[in-house]
């Protein structure tokens, strides 16, 4: 990790010190501790197949002794009935037997589900890692590639290029074997302004996609949401809201990461509550599988309200985390002027005075700052961290609810604010 990285001027230039760079890595313990996940990965997926082996022939012996017990009752049951009725009787004998050859083969007909293996060619011998190491079994070299991740404006090259070079450099160190898709070894190179930052994936995901399925124009990554929700410091038995919570990132991470806590969600874009249902069934699906047996639930209910007019009660929720409208894809700037002030007064309402917090993310911050002065007898700002949300200058606003009480008629929920 480099903190303040001076690139050159020059395209040129600036790339040459990339390339050069690689050979003045500590290669060694990422690569080591990339090796180890590699091997509990393996581990993983080989108790993982032995595990459905197992339940799948233990289903298979219980199905078959029950059909054998069924059987030999059933038989029995038919010669005591023969002994006492006339010989006749004994075609029920035949057909039992007929029923039981049936069941036996088609138990033989169960196939055995294989485990996927978790890493592309992570299964050979080779385990080269610029040391000269090799594993056991024929030495294969190993594929990689990079992948570079940039923000700024003041770079005078492009992520691909940066990506190119560099990994061109990585290629003649390690003489690995460039691969695009099937790749063993992944070599993340990020670029914020002046900081670069290299790394290896341990996840042959990236984290942002976690637990959502079904995407929207504007999903907010996972590992953003985790972190505005961590910087409210939910605490147990707290109601966190998110009353735009477009795809549901914010409360599926929220549920997913603090289950003591109780998750609601909401939107006023139907299609939107469709996305999050469907997002909260497939993690309530994915759940079902690690548990087999019994079913996990999650504290996280999702309803389709407006902003403006939330059903909840005055000073019932303790953290809002909601991603505001940029006004780009949803929404617009100009409207954004009338809604940011209508959003922080309702979530204001609905939140414990003295003690809500609330984290708001924007990238209209002109609009925001203005909204905020307007309610500041209702929240004060903590804290403002700058983010990069898809190249876009961002900001997420940590703020306060005071203990200003506001005398007004809400006529959603029928009480005054007091």
């Amino acid at each position: 990790e480099f903190k303040d990285y001076q690139f050159k001027e020059s395209k040129e230039d600036a790339l040459k010190d990339l390339e050069d760079l690689v050979k003045k890595l500590p290669w060694t313990d990422p690569l080591k501790v990339w090796e180890l996940n590699n091997s509990l990965k393996k581990k993983k997926t080989k108790r993982k197949k032995h595990n459905q082996q197992s339940s799948a022939s233990k289903e298979k012996l219980n199905d078959d002794g029950e059909e054998e017990r069924t059987d030999q009752k059933d038989a029995s049951e038919q010669e005591d009935c023969a002994q006492a009725t006339e010989p006749a009787s004994g075609q029920g004998t035949e057909e039992t037997e007929e029923t039981g050859a049936e069941s036996q083969n088609g138990g033989d007909d169960t196939e055995q589900p294989e485990a996927k293996d978790e890493l592309h060619g992570g299964s050979g011998g080779e385990t080269k890692a610029g040391d000269g190491k090799k594993g056991e079994g024929d030495a294969k070299v190993l594929k990689f590639r990079v992948t570079c991740n940039r923000a700024g404006d003041k770079h005078s090259f492009t992520s691909n290029e940066a990506a190119r070079d560099f990994g061109g450099a990585v290629q003649e160190h390690f003489q690995w074997k460039a691969d695009m898709t099937n790749f063993d070894v992944e070599v993340l190179l990020n670029i914020h302004n002046n900081e670069v930052v290299v790394g290896i994936a341990l996840t042959e995901e990236s984290l942002h996609r976690r637990n959502i399925t079904h995407f929207g124009p504007t999903t907010l990554r996972s590992t953003l949401a985790y972190g505005m929700l961590r910087l409210c410091d939910p605490q147990p038995t707290d109601i966190i809201v998110d009353p735009m919570c477009g795809t549901g990132a914010i409360p599926i991470e929220g549920a997913m990461e603090w289950p003591s806590c109780y998750h609601i969600a909401g939107d006023n874009n139907p299609q939107a509550v469709k996305r999050a249902a469907n997002n909260i069934c497939s993690l309530l699906k994915k759940n079902e599988n690690k548990e087999s047996s019994t079913s996990v639930g999650i504290p996280l209910d999702i309803i389709q309200w407006d902003i403006c007019n939330l059903p909840l009660r005055t000073g019932s929720v303790d953290v809002i985390v909601t991603d505001m409208p940029f006004g780009k894809r949803i929404g617009s700037k100009k409207k954004n002027w009338d809604l940011y002030p209508a959003c922080l007064m309702e979530m204001g309402r609905i939140c414990t005075p003295g003690t809500g917090r609330a984290a708001l993310l924007t990238q209209d911050k002109k609009c925001f700052a203005k909204a905020l002065s307007r309610m500041g007898h209702i929240w004060r700002k903590s804290q403002t961290v700058w983010v990069n949300v898809g190249g876009l200058h961002a900001a997420v606003y940590l703020l306060k609810r005071t203990w200003e009480r506001i005398i007004s008629f809400h006529p959603a929920t029928q009480t005054e604010i007091q």
